[in-house]
């Protein structure tokens, strides 16, 4: 945040002869080359994802650790890179959603609006996920088109932050979106309690591990 048809009757043998050259054939065009292509560009945007946020928490302008934490810092504990929890979701776009509040872990409440619910499939099994639409930051030209998608499973409390993780995704352009949960991160509130963070929607709990992002953190003294 991408025929021949041949007739029936007395041309069989030349039909099963064409037949045998075309599944020879495929296997020098077949998918595979493609698939490995997209494979290396995923593995390129999740490295660059991971450095890029490392280098956000090292910058004292920038970075949610307090001092004693940043001047030890040697980057953050992410899972191994896997492109099965890179998929691509359908968006259900809920152009009626009300805004609400969100609860935060402090007395801040976020006003959030349904934007749209993502059905996909990870781990073999169907999922749906609410993505959220920040109201307050629509009238900041650079996150216009910024989406949110908080999100629970079932790796909360042990392998990753017990609350829950967050993903950010931009407006797609068509019915679809890429979900990457590699890009998944901790709330800052994990790393520094003056932070208010939303807290995710018990909606958004995904019954299987998602062993993909960040994990959880576990302070270098």
């Amino acid at each position: 945040m991408r025929r021949i048809r041949l007739k029936r009757g007395s041309w069989v043998a030349v039909f099963l002869i064409f037949s045998m050259a075309c599944r020879d054939a495929k296997r020098y065009h077949d998918d595979k080359p493609v698939q490995k292509e997209w494979t290396s560009r995923a593995l390129q945007e999740i490295d660059s994802f991971q450095q890029q946020l490392n280098a956000e928490f090292r910058d004292p302008e920038q970075s949610p650790l307090p001092d004693r934490y940043r001047k030890n810092f040697n980057g953050l504990d992410f899972f191994e890179p896997d492109t099965s929890y890179r998929i691509w979701a359908q968006l259900e776009y809920t152009p009626d959603a009300i805004p609400f509040l969100m609860p935060t872990t402090t007395e801040r409440k976020s006003t959030e609006v349904v934007y749209a619910i993502a059905h996909f499939k990870i781990n073999g099994k169907s999922f749906e996920l609410e993505i959220y639409q920040n109201q307050d930051l629509l009238e900041d030209p650079a996150y216009a088109d910024y989406l949110f998608l908080p999100f629970l499973d079932e790796t909360n409390g042990n392998e990753t932050y017990a609350g829950g993780r967050y993903i950010d995704l931009r407006i797609p352009e068509r019915d679809s979106i890429l979900i990457d949960f590699n890009t998944a991160y901790n709330p800052y509130c994990v790393y520094n309690k003056k932070y208010s963070c939303p807290i995710v929607p018990k909606v958004n709990m995904m019954p299987t591990p998602v062993r993909a992002g960040v994990k959880a953190f576990r302070p270098k003294k």
